[in-house]
């Protein structure tokens, strides 16, 4: 099933991102929770619940029944955080 809603991703929901400057990443599928990373611009945009919702979460419900939820899973790296402390840890 993952290769099927990577040919949709693909045809129909990354060419949109792009062209607001983002796209998106397919972490994984997990009972018909499928859980995606925006990025690029997508990455923290405001809009981004909405994305999700209008954009990713029915384009691919309509193409897979089966799939109940689209989450968005929003990750820092490591290196961010780090970045971040060691700005907030200076007077």
């Amino acid at each position: 099933m993952i290769e099927e809603i990577e040919k949709v991703i693909d045809s129909e929901i990354r060419p949109h991102l792009r062209e607001h400057y983002g796209d998106i990443q397919l972490l994984g599928i997990n009972d018909g929770v499928v859980e995606i990373k925006l990025v690029g611009q997508c990455s923290g945009c405001p809009s981004a619940k909405y994305t999700v919702e209008d954009v990713i979460e029915s384009k691919l419900k309509e193409k897979f029944p089966e799939i109940k939820e689209v989450v968005l899973i929003n990750q820092v790296s490591e290196e961010l955080l780090n970045m971040a402390k060691e700005i907030l840890m200076k007077k």
